[in-house]
């Protein structure tokens, strides 16, 4: 996952973090440029998932993006 891709595709990104956790509110997912860490810290405190299983995903959402 890059900065320029999760830029380009954000607002899908966002609604496709939010269907796959539904707990996920707009200010977990405000995204600032050079604070992809403290985003993903703010989704795994609110998932309860691991740092991986959240990089898979938005991986996963960006490749969907790109299709």
């Amino acid at each position: 996952m890059t900065t320029l891709e999760i830029k380009g595709d954000w607002n899908i990104i966002q609604g496709k973090l939010k269907q796959k956790w539904a707990t996920l509110t707009d200010d977990d997912l405000q995204y600032a440029e050079g604070k992809q860490e403290e985003l993903l810290g703010r989704i795994q405190k609110r998932t309860g998932e691991t740092k991986e299983a959240i990089e898979k995903a938005f991986n996963e959402c960006c490749a969907a993006c790109k299709s």
